[in-house]
């Protein structure tokens, strides 16, 4: 059972994560044979303040 975990900030629609999940559910499909029906995708929204880049949070840095 393939089990991928996406981390993004915070702020992404529901009708995006939809399609991210559709899509990594189909590329793990095509890559390794998994049946869809046993892939699993995991979406972390991570508050921007939690984020960091270059020693400075994604808020502070407006993202």
């Amino acid at each position: 059972m393939p089990f991928a975990q996406i981390y993004m900030l915070e702020g992404r629609t529901e009708e995006q994560k939809r399609a991210v999940i559709e899509k990594v559910t189909q590329a793990l499909f095509e890559a390794v044979g998994a049946p869809r029906e046993t892939v699993r995708v995991w979406i972390h929204d991570v508050p921007k303040e939690n984020w960091g880049i270059a020693g400075v949070s994604a808020k502070d840095l407006g993202r």
